[in-house]
């Protein structure tokens, strides 16, 4: 059986430890924002010598797997959702109080970030293939203490048909303020699933007058094709492809925000922001 391995578990180490069904449990660092917003809170001592204020530390532990075959990868975990994890701890005075949902979750990273400084709603969602959903309420509570926010776990299959979704995920959908998604396109035909579940997502807004605004994170996966006689990132470019005459206005978000996870943030690493017209 063919099989893929997440490049993060060679380029940091996370102290991962096996687990008693065989699965890996890792430890994410993360420092926490300061609360004055600088990279380094300092003051001056009884001595007039600068006092500097050393970053609080915290870690996310996560069970996953190590190398999964390719339907399997959701429980690996991906750059794009600790490049997602970054920008939630960025952007979280902004974020605070809103209903987030994230799609095609993996083992839960990006939503358990949303909820360290968020007080509002986390709806969780992925396919439950390889018993994923157990996997992440796990990973929820193994983090409970680090939480703010409430973290709901429910399924969403992107392959399914719009009649087929639970009462439940429609609400969830509908009083969602934030929708988000990482490393979540990797076949056409996952990405045209996952287009068409945009298109689903704006379509209620719009029918209900509560807009969303939907962050993308991926990271570009080049391969050389003789077609080409280059190297392209052929998955990235389908879904440009199948969004490029969608009424959708979507913007590049600069990378210029603090990383707070640890990890290598290399160039091929891409943030998306996605509204309706």
């Amino acid at each position: 059986m063919y099989t893929v391995r997440s490049e993060i578990y060679s380029e940091t180490n996370y102290q991962p430890e096996s687990s008693e069904n065989g699965q890996i449990v890792s430890k994410f660092r993360f420092r926490y924002p300061p609360p004055n917003d600088s990279d380094v809170a300092a003051s001056v001592d009884n001595d007039g010598d600068l006092d500097v204020q050393r970053p609080l530390r915290g870690t996310i532990e996560l069970e996953h797997s190590g190398a999964t075959e390719i339907k399997l990868v959701g429980l690996q975990v991906w750059r794009g959702a600790l490049l997602l994890a970054d920008y939630l701890f960025a952007q979280r005075k902004e974020l605070a109080s809103k209903t987030i949902m994230e799609l095609g979750a993996g083992v839960g990273l990006s939503s358990i970030a949303a909820a360290i400084h968020g007080s509002g709603q986390v709806y969780c969602t992925d396919v439950n293939l390889g018993n994923i959903l157990e996997l992440i309420r796990g990973n929820v509570q193994r983090n409970a203490r680090l939480l703010q926010g409430q973290v709901s776990v429910l399924e969403y299959d992107f392959m399914a048909p719009k009649s087929q979704l639970s009462a439940e995920l429609i609400e969830a959908i509908d009083v969602s303020d934030v929708i988000m998604a990482a490393d979540v396109i990797y076949d056409d035909a996952l990405t045209d699933a996952f287009v068409a579940v945009i298109e689903h997502i704006f379509a209620r807004a719009k029918a209900s007058g509560r807009p969303k605004c939907i962050y993308m994170a991926l990271e570009k996966r080049y391969v050389f094709t003789l077609e080409d006689c280059d190297s392209v990132a052929p998955m990235y470019e389908h879904f440009l492809r199948q969004t490029a005459h969608k009424p959708w206005i979507i913007d590049n978000i600069p990378l210029d925000f603090p990383q707070y996870f640890e990890y290598e943030r290399c160039p091929q690493l891409i943030l998306m922001r996605i509204n309706s017209r």
